[in-house]
C-alpha cells in the first residue's frame, strides 16, 4: 500500500514537472538579440571579466548565517511543544545549542568572523 502510494506520487510529480516544462517551451514568448546575452548590472555594461574569484570568507559568512538561520527555525517548534516533550526535549535541545556553540567557537578561533 504504502509502496504504490509512494510510485503514484513519484509518477504524477515527474509528469507534471516535465509538462511544466514543456507548456513554457511551447507557449513562452521568445526574441532574440545579442543584448541578452551580455552580462549588465544596472543597465551598464561591465568592465573587464565577469568571472571573478571571491574570497572564501564570504562563503563562511553564509554557511555560518545559515546554521544560525536554521538553528532559529527548529528552536521555534521546539519551544511550541516543550512542556509536552519533557526532560528527553530538553537534553536534545541542549545537545543541539552545544554543537552549534562549538562549532561558532571553532570559527571565532579559526578568526573567520573577522571581516579582513
Amino acid at each position: 500500500m504504502v509502496n504504490s502510494l509512494f510510485l503514484t506520487v513519484l509518477i504524477t510529480g515527474i509528469v507534471l514537472v516535465v509538462a511544466g516544462g514543456g507548456l513554457a517551451l511551447l507557449l513562452a514568448p521568445r526574441s532574440f538579440n545579442d543584448q541578452k546575452g551580455e552580462p549588465y548590472e544596472c543597465g551598464v555594461p561591465t568592465r573587464g571579466t565577469s568571472w571573478m574569484q571571491f574570497r572564501t570568507g564570504y562563503y563562511l559568512y553564509a554557511i555560518l548565517y545559515l546554521m544560525f538561520d536554521v538553528e532559529t527555525v527548529l528552536l521555534f517548534p521546539w519551544a511550541n511543544v516543550v512542556r509536552e516533550l519533557g526532560f528527553t526535549g530538553l537534553y536534545s535541545i541542549s545537545f543541539f545549542i552545544v554543537i552549534l556553540s562549538l562549532g561558532l567557537a571553532y570559527a571565532w578561533k579559526k578568526d573567520v568572523l573577522k571581516w579582513k
